[in-house]
């Protein structure tokens, strides 16, 4: 099977998960993510699978990607934060949709190689930041979209806190050792609107940056 047909079986993929943003689907054809899986998995890049990336991680299934963002609602002008950039490859859709991202990353190795292949793609609208993602980040809030890739036992009131009235956020919820669902939440001006899209299985989120091993003094 040739390229073009690869793609065409990819978004024919995306579409039968009910992924029918036109706009969202035609970024995903443009954007290359051999770019940004770059091991011995990068042969299985047009199949619609989860794949392993450094640090016992995982670039998350494209059909998940296109429902999760299908269901931000971006438009060109909506700043984004992205809790868990892996790869950086949904951060490069997320890029494309919006005006401004900023995507926390706890594992350092992730943060600096993702943001080396958006560079390297030249994007210029995205902020990589190794740091906690549970916490978010405040000083950038108020946000027009949250998205979180990773499971969340519940969504914590201060990531609500962090958007903007009719802001999106959407997460994966449930424990990490069962089947958990993406929830897609709308704040409004004196309330929260919950609404369950689909079964999804993610690592679970952690707290915290990643610890940094340090080695020991060799004595002569």
């Amino acid at each position: 099977m040739n390229i073009n047909h690869k793609k065409l079986q990819f978004i024919f993929n995306l579409r039968s998960a009910n992924v029918t943003d036109m706009r969202l689907l035609t970024i995903m054809e443009q954007i290359p993510r051999d770019h940004f899986i770059r091991n011995a998995f990068q042969q299985f890049i047009f199949e619609d699978t989860a794949l392993p990336i450094d640090c016992g991680q995982t670039s998350t299934q494209p059909s998940i990607i296109g429902i999760m963002i299908q269901a931000l609602e971006v438009t060109p002008r909506c700043k984004i934060l992205e809790i868990g950039t892996g790869s950086g490859y949904q951060t490069s859709i997320l890029a494309k949709m919006g005006r401004r991202v900023y995507s926390l990353e706890r594992f350092q190795k992730l943060s600096l190689s993702a943001r080396k292949a958006l560079e390297e793609l030249s994007f210029s609208n995205v902020s990589v930041i190794c740091a906690d993602g549970t916490a978010g980040l405040s000083e950038q809030k108020p946000f027009d979209k949250i998205i979180i890739s990773a499971a969340m036992d519940d969504i914590p009131k201060h990531l609500l806190n962090q958007l903007k009235p009719d802001g999106i956020l959407v997460a994966p919820v449930g424990r990490h050792e069962t089947i958990q669902t993406i929830v897609k939440v709308r704040k409004t001006h004196n309330s929260f609107n919950y609404t369950d899209l689909k079964k999804t299985k993610f690592l679970p989120i952690v707290e915290g940056k990643e610890k940094l091993k340090v080695m020991p003094r060799l004595t002569p």
